[in-house]
This record gives structure tokens, C-alpha cells and sequence, in this order.
């Protein structure tokens, strides 16, 4: 989207070139031709994917054609650049952008109008624009005023009116005497009027990325939730089989329309009274227009009120026809008032259109209800105009935005074009005179009865717990905009992004809404041989621009060619130029806090539904949309919409920054005195006036806050896992220090235990002559290792140095047993004569060759003899009798 829809660019008018092509700073003809090209590999990274040219047009005769490698990256995948050669010496050239000045590469593609800068080699969102964005657009032919001399013969100037249904108005200047306008002419001619519903690029492009799931499945999971059976959900499978006919104590789910034969308009899916049987309905439907009988919308699930919409009634004219069936109907939306209120609540039926409409209607067979017919009930007429007003009122709103804003379409600044007597330079704040002018549009005064229409339909469910019928002549214009906008004031689920997609596919794609005739596209036929024709009507009234309104020069216009949007009298902005969602932005800017989306949000929901980039908008109701498998050949733009947000997550500018679901949990009413609408500057001036439309300083402040304010609780969230990290290393590195000390404890343990053994032992054997040393050395790796010498004087030998080690100690103990002449031969016999227990009394050893050691009063084996132990007797002990 924002590669076509930026509101940062600037509009500026027709005039500021014809003023640079008038006065000597301006760019002439000589100049033109000393431009230089832009290179080849500049165009392609305009181009969006699949995006393709179909024709261009160049106001130099310089410029070469860029090669098809310059142009892809400009494009969208399936979007191709389209010309024909037999027509036009040149498929490219360039021209000026008039209402900036800005010259460069001016494009047609299958998908949109495409024009790049010269100088920055940028795509320049103002003269781009989605081919079926385009309302109109005319030939216009320069010419001198009459009585001027001029030294030399002036070239005409061949220019092109662009007029966007987004409230932009483009002129794009060619030189003369070359065919560049004329092949853009004819591109735009062919391909912003398609005839079949195939030549639109959403069904180019295909499904493949943004898959379009089926629309039934949303729709029955909504009445899930209105029933109070949110945690039911619907798939291809039940609806298929016939399996999602719930049903509360008041309302069921109705599949008497499954097939669309009942009425061609309605959603397969109906929810109606409980006790109403189909055969009833069937009954009913023939007493309203288009067979649109009464229906729920919205239901309390917590009261029993609900919100109806229908058709207006065919009472004929003397207002005298009635249909049982019908009034047993729309009584029984009354259900019983519940809680300490006794009775049925009451009917009010909303007819949207002015009174004497609806009488006027009488004579074609329709009209309004009679109160006396219908049980507890009172009518009320709102006077919303219809289609063909709307469409009148928004042409001279976007004058009034050309002819007033910062810069128009004559590339003039209003405020010098007009002597600086209005809105001083284009801001809203100083509108003066130029008030009236936009009194006359008539826009706000229309979006203001809508809201107040809404508001008071709410505040009656609301406040009394009444039921509502809404109806206005077909029941899908008006009474979508007023059953809709209420519904979003009283179900705070509908002012969420997921809600608010359901409150669309509802009220807007399932009743039929007719978007292919409002937006003047191609509509299904139902013809086997051509089911997807081009249904052509009376062109409406020719309603043109005061783009004449230069005084240095005077114009002769070509007859202007519209796109379908003008060739349909059906043509209108109900719910497409933001009729609908201009009210849904004055409820936003009236409570800020209560709506998750923001108005980025709607400006982009309504840029891509004008593009017809994508197929969830096409065909006039889901039994055409059905027929012609728009759902499985196109993409979906919720999923696209989806995928935006996706890589920014809650800080995308799609999300109001002030949302706080807490602050309006219930339903919204708001005063009368607050419904008083302004200007949507975000879509309403984005083109005339982009600095107003830049105007809301705090919301970007807040998001800019909101932005820093996630970086530093990113860097918070880190800094915390690294302390948390080196907590954890410090707590493992105790615990393994707590484990070390403890090894070290019982290590220092054992080597004092082995000291007084060692001592114990030393003692031991010099009591038998031994001379024995206990060496302490630290490192008993290092320490040298004792050799025997097995010499008859001398015999060396170590004792438990590996049992030490083994045990964690540094100590080694080294005997020396050295024979000496002095010691007589029977001293150990006769220590262990008069100590040992094993000595026998004829003077021998019970266990001979032990080589026995003295400890304090026992006497230790160092040399055992097995075979001696097996010798001994039971009657042997160890022990001295006591």
C-alpha cells in the first residue's frame, strides 16, 4: 500500500505548470530535449511484483526505453508493463507531473498507473495510482488566449486529467506532435475499462501467497458468537453437511436460503426468530423488495434485543397491501422483556430515507410500513439522501479540496491563486470564505445525519432494550451504513481489527451490498457463454472539475472518457470514498481510546479495496462472488492486511496507540452535540492538503514514545536475562565452591587421620629396630622415587605412598630395615612371647612368618600367612582370657 498510497507526498495543482510553462524559468521545448535518460536499470526497481507496463508516454524525445531488467523491481509479481507496437512509436517516454512540477516516466501497467522521477528515480505516490482507482480522466489541449502576440509559434501543450476516486485529481503535460499521450490515453481507455471480470489484476495474480479462505465459515463462527456459542466454531465440513443450525432460547441459524434461491442477495445463512418455521419465511419474503425480508444482525444475547434490517415493504400505491406472514415476522423480533420489566418490548422500524422518498416510492409498488400494522411498533424516517446525491455531494467536495488546498491540481497555491483571502496558504484552521463552499458539498451534512441516525438507533437497543427493523428502499445501501455503525456502537467486538472484518463481511459482503455496481466494475451475468460481461448502464451526468480556472490561458477539452466508475448510473460512494468509513473516523476521533485500529488502519483498508488488488470486494454479493470462484482465484486482502501488521506486531501504525478496551466496555452513545464531523484530513487531504493530513502531532508523538519506549523494555528485558544468567553462574559456581570446600574438608580430614597412623606406625617399628622416616613433601608426583637396594647390609623399600595419594595426603613414609649384629635374633620372639595372644606355650608362633608389629597393645600382621590361619583351631583365640 504504501508504495502507491503514501500520505507524505504532496498534491499540487494544475496551474503551477502552466505557470512554469508560460513564464522563461520554466522547462520549454529546447530544454526538453537535453534531459538526460534515465538508465535502464533505474525503471525496474519501481515496479511493484507482478506489475508489468502497458504503455508509457515521455515529454522528452531523448529518453530511451529502459530495458525489461530496469523495470521489474518496480513491479508486482504478475504485473506487466502491456503496449502495442502497431499503434504507438513508443511503448515509453516521459512527461511532467503539473501539480508538482516533477518530470519523469510516466507508465501503464495492467495493474496501475505508474509514474517514476526523472531525477530521484523514485516512484511519486501522487501520479500513481491502482487503474481501478480512476473515476475519469480527460484530453485537454493548451492554447494562447486570443489577442496575445507571440515572437515565435508556441507548441500547444497536450495535457492529461487523471481524477482518482481517493480524492486525488493528476495532470500529467506531454510535449506535442508526439503520440506519447495519445498511447497513454489509449491504455488507460482500454484497461480501466474492463469487460470481463478476468481482466482485473486481481485474478492475475492469483492465490498463491495470500490464500482466500471461504467467507461462509466467518459469517457462521459470527453468529456462533451472537448466539452466545463463541466457543463453537464452523469449518467447510459442517456447513457443507448442513451441521451449523444452532439455536439459542430466542434465535436460530436458518439454511432456508443455502442454495440462494429464496433471495439472490442474502447470505446463504440466515438468523431469524426461533418459532418462525422456513416455510413462513419463504411466505415473507415476497411482500419486500428484491425478496430481502426482515433478518437479525445483531442480537443481546444478554436482553433479547436485536437489530433487523430488511427491504421496504411492497404495499403498492394506496399504502394498502399487507402480508401476515410479515407482520407475524417482525413481531416476533418483540420477545418478552426480561428482569422486572413485564411484557414485550417495543418495535421501532428506522426507514433511512426522507418521507416524501418513501411515498414517492408507493408509485413503483414499494413504500413504508403502517404502524397500526405491526404489533408495538413506531416508525422513524432519518432523510439520508441516496445514492445519487452522495455522488454529486462527493464531486464537489473534491473540487472544493482542489480549488482550496495547499497546492491544486493547476500546480497554483490557492492561497496566491485567490489573492490570499482563503485558508491562508491551506490550513484548516483559517478557512474564512471558503467555509460556505464546503457547506454547499453537502459531505458533512450527509455524514452527520448518518451518525446521528446510528447514534440514536443504539441509544434506543441501548437504553430501552427496544427492537430495531432498519430498512430503507433495497436494504443494502443506507440500511448497511446505519445497522453497521450502530452495531459497531454497541458491541465493543466490532471495534477491534478482527471484529471489525467481521462487522464488514457481515453487514457489507453477506446482505449484499453491490460494490461492483457502486465501484463501476464488472458485475456477473449469470450467461454460461459469457458469465462475466460488463454490465453497462446510462452514464450518469457528466460532472467535470473547474480545471478551466486559469486566467493566462484558455482550454479546449476533448470529450472526456470515464472509467466504469462515471458510465454507471449506479455508481456511488456509499461505502468505497469513505461514506461509511468517514463516519467510522469521526467515532475514532470522538473516542480515541475505544477503537484497537487507528486511522492508518482505514485509510489503508479503503486504499486496497479501491485498487481491486484483491477479490474479497468484487461482484455485487456472495451468490455472484460464489459463482464466478472469486474466493479461489483471487487473494485475500485481510490476509494481506494481516501479514503487514505481522512484522511489527502491536506497534504498527495499524494499531490505535490509545486503545484501552477497559475505558468503553459497553456500548457507545454519544451526545448530540458530539456529532458534529470534520474533514477525514488522513484520506480527505492527504492529496490537496498533505501537511493537514499530517496535522495529528500527538498520535505520531505517542507512537514515537510507544517505539522508544519497546526499544528500552527490549533492552530491559535483556539486561534482566543477563543478570539472570550470571545469577545462575554465580549460584552453580557456589554450589561447585561448596563442593570443593567439602572435598578439601574431608581431604584435610584424612590426612591428619594418616598422620597419626603414620605415627602410630613409625612408633610401632622402631619398637622393632625399624628406622623410619615420614617425609611431608606437597607434591607427590615430584617426589623422588625410593630404590631398593637388595644388598645384605641394607634393604629400602616404600610403604602406602599410593594409598596416600589415593587418599588426597602429601605424606609418604619411608622404613629402612637394616641388619645389625647388635640385635639378638629371638627379640621379636620374645616380644611376641610375653605380648602376643598368638604364642604358643612350647615356645612357637600359631602363625608363623607374620612379621608382626607392636600398636599401642595390638599387634598388627604385616606379612599375613593364609595358610597358617587355615591351621587354627576353634579352641584358638585371639584374646587373652580376662
Amino acid at each position: 500500500m504504501a508504495t502507491y498510497t503514501p500520505s507524505t507526498l504532496q498534491s499540487t495543482s494544475f496551474g503551477e505548470a502552466e505557470t512554469q510553462f508560460s513564464e522563461s524559468e520554466t522547462v520549454n521545448a529546447d530544454e526538453w530535449n537535453t534531459i538526460d535518460e534515465p538508465d535502464s536499470d533505474g525503471l525496474s526497481s519501481f515496479l511493484l511484483e507482478y506489475e508489468c507496463v502497458i504503455a508509457e508516454a515521455s515529454l522528452y524525445q531523448s529518453f530511451h526505453e529502459p530495458d525489461s531488467d530496469g523495470l521489474s523491481s518496480f513491479l508486482l509479481e504478475y504485473e506487466c508493463v502491456i503496449a502495442e507496437a502497431s499503434l504507438y512509436q513508443s511503448f515509453h517516454g516521459h512527461g511532467v507531473l503539473v501539480n508538482n512540477g516533477e518530470a519523469g516516466t510516466v507508465l501503464v501497467t495492467n495493474f496501475r498507473l505508474l509514474f517514476l522521477s526523472e531525477g530521484s528515480r523514485d516512484v511519486i505516490a501522487l501520479g500513481t495510482i491502482p487503474l481501478a482507482t480512476i473515476e475519469k480522466f480527460n484530453k485537454i489541449v493548451t492554447k494562447q488566449p486570443s489577442g496575445t502576440r507571440q515572437p515565435e509559434k508556441t507548441p500547444t501543450r497536450r495535457l492529461l486529467q487523471v481524477v482518482g476516486k481517493d480524492m486525488r485529481i493528476i495532470i500529467f503535460a506531454f510535449r506535442s506532435q508526439t503520440k506519447h499521450r495519445r498511447a497513454i490515453f489509449g491504455a488507460l481507455l482500454r484497461w480501466t475499462k474492463p469487460t470481463k471480470l478476468w481482466d482485473l489484476y486481481a485474478f492475475t495474480s492469483g492465490s498463491s501467497r495470500y490464500n482466500n479462505t471461504n467467507p461462509k465459515v466467518r459469517l457462521i463462527n459470527e453468529y456462533y458468537r451472537l448466539l452466545g456459542m463463541g466457543s463453537v466454531k464452523a469449518s467447510i465440513n459442517t456447513i457443507e453437511d448442513g451441521l451449523y443450525k444452532f439455536s439459542n432460547d430466542w434465535w436460530r441459524i436458518s439454511d432456508v436460503n443455502s442454495s440462494y434461491n429464496m433471495c439472490t442477495t442474502y447470505p446463504f445463512a440466515l438468523l431469524v426468530p426461533k418459532f418462525i418455521r422456513d416455510t413462513d419465511l419463504l411466505k415473507a419474503c415476497t411482500f419486500r423488495a428484491r425478496c430481502r425480508l426482515p433478518v437479525i444482525s445483531w442480537c443481546d444475547r444478554r436482553t433479547g434485543a436485536v437489530l433487523a434490517r430488511s427491504s421496504q415493504p411492497l404495499v403498492g400505491l394506496m399504502m394498502n397491501m399487507r402480508s401476515n406472514a410479515d407482520e407475524n415476522l417482525v413481531g416476533a423480533l418483540c420477545t418478552r422483556l426480561s428482569g422486572e420489566k413485564e411484557g414485550r418490548r417495543k418495535l421501532y422500524i428506522a426507514d433511512a430515507r426522507p418521507r416524501k422518498n418513501a411515498l414517492a416510492n408507493g408509485a413503483m409498488g414499494g413504500g413504508s410500513e403502517s404502524s397500526s400494522n405491526y404489533f408495538q411498533c413506531e416508525i422513524v424516517f432519518f432523510g439520508i439522501d441516496n445514492i445519487h446525491a452522495m455522488r454529486e455531494s462527493l464531486v464537489r467536495l473534491r473540487d472544493y479540496l482542489d480549488t482550496h488546498g495547499t497546492k491544486s491540481s493547476d500546480g497554483v497555491s490557492s492561497f496566491l491563486r485567490n489573492g490570499g483571502w482563503t485558508w491562508g496558504g491551506g490550513n484548516l484552521s483559517s478557512m474564512s470564505a471558503s467555509v460556505s463552499t464546503l457547506g454547499d458539498s453537502g459531505w458533512l451534512q450527509h455524514i452527520q445525519n448518518v451518525l446521528a441516525g446510528s447514534a440514536w438507533i443504539a441509544a434506543r437497543v441501548a437504553l430501552e432494550s427496544a427492537s430495531m427493523l432498519v430498512h430503507c428502499s433495497d436494504g443494502w445501501d443506507r440500511t448497511s451504513q446505519l445497522v453497521a455503525l450502530a452495531s459497531l456502537l454497541l458491541d465493543p467486538y466490532y471495534r477491534t481489527i478482527n471484529g471489525f472484518q467481521a462487522l464488514v463481511e457481515k453487514d457489507w459482503l453477506a446482505f449484499g451490498h453491490p460494490f461492483a455496481e457502486r465501484a463501476g466494475l464488472p458485475s456477473f451475468s449469470g450467461s454460461d457463454s459469457m458469465p462475466l460481461e460488463l454490465s453497462r448502464n446510462s452514464s450518469s451526468p457528466n460532472i467535470t472539475l473547474s480545471s478551466m480556472r486559469l486566467s493566462s490561458v484558455s482550454f479546449t477539452s476533448q470529450s472526456p472518457v470515464s472509467s466504469n466508475a462515471q458510465t454507471s448510473n449506479h455508481y456511488s460512494p456509499i461505502f468505497l470514498q469513505a461514506r461509511w468509513v468517514d463516519c467510522v473516523s469521526q467515532l475514532l476521533r470522538m473516542y480515541p481510546f475505544a477503537f484497537e485500529y487507528s486511522s492508518a488502519f482505514l485509510v489503508d483498508f479503503l486504499d486496497l479495496v479501491l485498487s481491486c488488488r484483491f477479490g474479497n470486494f468484487m461482484c455485487n454479493n456472495d451468490n455472484e462472488r460464489e459463482k464466478a470462484g472469486v474466493f479461489e482465484a483471487s487473494e485475500c486482502l485481510w490476509m494481506y492486511m494481516a501479514d503487514m501488521r505481522a512484522a511489527e506486531g502491536s506497534s504498527h501504525v495499524h494499531y490505535n496507540p490509545f486503545y484501552d478496551p477497559s475505558k468503553h466496555d459497553g456500548p457507545l452513545l454519544p451526545p448530540a452535540a458530539a456529532l458534529a464531523p470534520t474533514l477525514w484530513p488522513q484520506f480527505h487531504l492527504r492529496w490537496s492538503c498533505p501537511c493537514e493530513a499530517q496535522s495529528s502531532q500527538v498520535e505520531t508523538q505517542c507512537r514515537n514514545m510507544m517505539d522508544k519506549y519497546s526499544e528500552l523494555q527490549k533492552a530491559k528485558d535483556l539486561a534482566e536475562s543477563n543478570a539472570r544468567e550470571i545469577a545462575t553462574t554465580i549460584e552453580s559456581l557456589t554450589v561447585d565452591l561448596h563442593k570443593e570446600n567439602q572435598v578439601s574438608n574431608s581431604a584435610v580430614a584424612l590426612a591428619k587421620k594418616a598422620n597419626r597412623e603414620n605415627s602410630n606406625i613409625k612408633r610401632a617399628m622402631e619398637s622393632f629396630g625399624c628406622k623410619v622416616h615420614v617425609s611431608d613433601t606437597p607434591d607427590i608426583e615430584n617426589h623422588p622415587a625410593v630404590k631398593t637396594n637388595m644388598s645384605s647390609s641394607t634393604k629400602e623399600t616404600t610403604l602406602g605412598s599410593e594409598d596416600i595419594y589415593a587418599e588426597k595426603t602429601d605424606l609418604s613414609v619411608s622404613i629402612a630395615v637394616t641388619a645389625d649384629d647388635n640385635v639378638p635374633e629371638n627379640s621379636t620372639n620374645r616380644i611376641c612371647e610375653s605380648l602376643c595372644p598368638l604364642w604358643a606355650r612350647d615356645g612357637g608362633c600359631r602363625w608363623p612368618d607374620a612379621d608382626c608389629a607392636q600398636l599401642r597393645s595390638q599387634f598388627i600382621g604385616l606379612k599375613a600367612n593364609y595358610d597358617a590361619f587355615d591351621r587354627l583351631t576353634i579352641n584358638d583365640s585371639y584374646f587373652q582370657p580376662e
